[in-house]
């Protein structure tokens, strides 16, 4: 179906549809939502609006009724809604909607009750042991949902634990380091899943965001490098790690599994490591570096929109 629509968008763009006809065109090839699929739409969107909102009530409520709740009532109330959520669970269906949305539930629950914890007894703990601990008791729901936003949702809690573990003793060098190798290894994981034929790693979108993180990573280490922050010989090794992220990135999603939007995500990182490296060597008080780098940026975006699109004709080929 994806093939087949593809090949309708490009009749549209090689103006081989009639004008006034474009409707009736995408009716009959069954690309325009029917009132059904309309009606599933609004159905998953109310579902996981509720969710969120379930959850997010339950926090302001803490919020506004702080002072007049005591700490046997704030427990109390969270633990029966997570003892809700679970019963809850026991009759839903594992695969189907509603049962990952409570999965979805308990977990955003499960970190009020740790948060609610260290604000009634102030253990003294540091706010990266919340979002590690956060992550940890989730992990058994996130296996067994199989669910890809719970799985994001878990990424980003470790992302935001390597941030705040990081800031306690680290330089920044360090923590891009490990925010690269966390979300590069996830990547890997994600990517080779799908290869083995997971349905529920199926989909585009979770990927290309983690790639968007790992992407941002690379990119700020070889940036880093290359305006003089690295110390000793971690710039040329930040330099050599960039270049191999970016061959895979190449290789992957040019030759094993297609995919346009890592493939550009991949060229906006290399335009930016070039005027990173141009900038160092060529700017100072000769105004003309900043015309060679224009120049430079106009030309490797116009030559990579060329390449881009010579690619998405080799796929729908």
């Amino acid at each position: 179906m994806s093939g087949f629509r593809a090949e309708i968008l490009h009749w549209f763009d090689s103006g081989r549809v009639a004008p006034g006809r474009e409707l009736e065109l995408l009716r009959a090839a069954a690309i325009l939502p029917s009132p059904a699929d309309w009606r599933a739409f609004l159905g998953r969107l109310t579902l996981w609006l509720g969710t969120v909102a379930l959850a997010t009530a339950l926090i302001f409520f803490f919020a506004f009724n702080w002072d007049d709740l005591g700490r046997f009532a704030k427990f109390g109330l969270v633990e029966a809604a997570i003892l809700a959520g679970l019963i809850a669970f026991w009759r839903f269906d594992l695969d189907g909607a509603p049962g990952k949305a409570v999965l979805l539930l308990l977990s955003l629950l499960t970190g009020a009750l740790l948060a609610l914890a260290g604000q009634v007894y102030q253990t003294g703990a540091d706010t990266y042991e919340l979002f590690a601990w956060w992550a940890a008791l989730i992990l058994p729901w996130v296996l067994v949902g199989r669910f890809s936003p719970l799985w994001l949702l878990w990424l980003a809690l470790l992302n935001l634990a390597v941030c705040l573990y990081c800031r306690l003793g680290w330089d920044g060098e360090t923590m891009i380091w490990a925010l690269f190798l966390l979300n590069g290894a996830m990547l890997v994981l994600w990517e080779a899943g799908h290869r083995a034929g997971l349905a529920w790693l199926r989909d585009d979108w979770p990927p290309r965001l983690v790639a968007v993180a790992a992407g941002t990573m690379a990119t700020a280490l070889v940036v880093w490098a290359i305006l003089g922050g690295g110390r000793g010989g971690s710039g040329a090794l930040a330099g050599l790690a960039y270049l191999a992220w970016l061959g895979a990135v190449y290789h992957w999603y040019r030759r094993v599994r297609a995919d346009l939007f890592m493939l550009a995500g991949g060229l906006l990182s290399l335009i930016v490591a070039v005027v990173a490296f141009l900038s160092k060597t060529m700017l100072g008080s000769d105004a003309g570096g900043y015309l060679v780098i224009g120049l430079v940026v106009i030309g490797m975006s116009a030559g990579g929109a060329v390449w881009l699109r010579a690619a998405a004709r080799e796929q729908r080929a």
